[in-house]
Parts: C-alpha cells; structure tokens; sequence
C-alpha cells in the first residue's frame, strides 16, 4: 500500500495533483461563482472534444426525435454546461462542509426512505447517472446510513481521492462494482446501498430492453437483488433546482410488486422510471455516455 501511495507522486501524476490543488482554492469561493466556473469548464469541452459533443448529439436526436436539429444542438451545448457543473460538484462532495451541502439540499419524499429502511432488509436507492449524481450520494448519506457501489476511474490519483473521500463520508468501505456479495451483505446489515443500473455491458445480466423506445443494453441485476436481499427499491434521483439554490433529492415511494417474476419486464420498468426523470431536466442526465453502443445491429455512434 505505502509503495502504491508513492506512486501516485511520480511526476507523470504530478499535473493531475495540480489541477487538484486548484479544484480545492474553487472550493473556497462562493456557490454561484463554482457554478459559473463549471458552465465555462462545460463550455471549454464543447470545442476541445468535438467526439462527444458528437455523441451527446446523437443521443438526443435517438430520445428526443421531436426536437429539430437547432433545438438538438442547443440541448447538447447546455448538456456540456451541465456536465462541467457536474465536475464542480464533485469537488463540493469531496471537500465541502456538510454544513453547506445540507443547505443546498432539498429533500422530497423523505418519508420514503425512512418507511423503507423500518422494514430492516436494508434498501436500493435505485438511481441512475445523471450529472449531479456524486454529490446525490453525500446528500442521501446525510439522512441515512448509506453504502456506495464503486467503479474505480482510470486515473490512480483520481481514484485514490474519490475513494477515500466515499469512504470518509459514508464512515465505511465503498463496494466495488461487481462485488455483489458484498452488496447483499450491506443490505442485509440494513444499509442503504446507492445503486444505477442504467449502463451495462453486454454479458449475461443484460438484455436489450427498449429506452426511450429504442433497444439499448440494459442492466437485469435489479430484479436478481431485490429477491436476493428482500430490500425494497426507492428510486431516488438528483436534479438542480431551475432557481439555482441547490438540489432536489427526490425520493420516491418504494416499487410497488417488484421483483417480479419477468427480469426483463423489471427492467423496462426501471427504465420507465428513469425517462421520467430525465424528461423533467433533459440535459441533466450523462449523455456522453454512448447509451446505444453494443446493441445488435449497425452501431449508430460509427
């Protein structure tokens, strides 16, 4: 461990400790100047990777398909400011007070959660990646006893910050992505285990399932977790507020008769749910993911 740790401070890291160090001199200014920075960091991305901006266009016009192409560019810029947010945010989870991260939560259906988490199977806050996500996770630990699934970033110093940082604020190890015996073990403690399904590989828990009625590789582990474990699922989700003071948490009621007995009906149903959500803020959700990549048939990113 001490020589992985040396490691991180070779100088082919030492740009990346830089950056950190400015991430956290932002973290001292006001709320609105962080945003502000970020919409322009947002703004940067939309020149320098013209790829993604590619991508993020041709997920949109597969979703959105009423929106003509002025409409389309228009969303996928705003799309980018949102993403450069989501960077800043990341950095106020890390590094902020829970003093100010309570006061830029809002919290809706509360209730929820609680009534979730007294019937002692633990609970899946079913969420999915949408830009403010990082921060949604410290929001959540700060109402209840939260576990986060973890994928580590290919940067080693990137990842030893956001690691210890989970860790530090949930007050226990973060599970790696496909340790889901650990994920069980969590739920059966009675923990609350932040869970988004919403991207997948294509192996044997996945099956194409129609998003915003077109196929797309989805996640089927929902279903197999939840009989598993007896946890209810509580979708919970974090969108910026329009007025631009913080967040909403919102929290909604446990699914009702799930699991079910059809994996595949599950999983169209979570992505229902999730449309839903991405319809309130559109350029919200992490478009430059490529959501259709992998499908059968001609691959529409080519």
């Amino acid at each position: 461990m001490e020589k992985e740790q040396q490691a991180l401070w070779t100088p082919r890291h030492w740009p990346t400790w830089i950056a950190l160090g400015l991430a956290r001199l932002i973290i001292l200014l006001p709320y609105s100047v962080q945003m502000f920075i970020g919409r322009r960091l947002g703004d940067l991305a939309w020149y320098l990777i013209p790829p993604r901006r590619r991508v993020v266009e041709i997920n949109l016009g597969i979703c959105f398909p009423e929106w003509d192409e002025t409409e389309r560019r228009a969303k996928a810029r705003e799309h980018f400011r949102s993403a450069g947010m989501g960077i800043i945010e990341t950095f106020i989870c890390w590094w902020s007070s829970d003093h100010l991260v309570t006061r830029l939560a809002h919290y809706e259906g509360l209730e929820n959660l609680q009534d979730a988490l007294a019937r002692g199977h633990g609970v899946i806050l079913l969420s999915a990646h949408f830009t403010s996500l990082e921060l949604g996770v410290r929001m959540s630990s700060l109402k209840a006893n939260v576990t986060a699934m973890y994928r580590a970033p290919s940067n080693p110093v990137i990842d030893h910050i956001m690691r210890n940082s989970r860790e530090r604020i949930v007050g226990k190890k973060v599970i790696p992505k496909n340790e889901i015996r650990a994920l069980i073990r969590a739920l059966r403690k009675g923990e609350a285990v932040w869970y988004a399904p919403d991207q997948s590989a294509r192996n044997k828990f996945s099956a194409e399932i129609p998003f915003f009625g077109q196929p797309a590789l989805t996640n089927l582990a929902t279903n197999r977790l939840a009989k598993m474990s007896k946890a209810p699922v509580v979708p919970f989700f974090t969108l910026r507020r329009e007025d631009g003071q913080g967040y909403r948490i919102i929290i909604l009621p446990a699914l009702e008769n799930f699991p079910g007995e059809d994996e595949a009906a599950d999983a169209e149903r979570i992505n229902r749910l999730i449309e839903d959500q991405i319809r309130q803020a559109p350029t919200q959700y992490f478009w430059l993911h490529k959501r259709f990549k992998r499908r059968q048939g001609p691959d529409v990113y080519a």
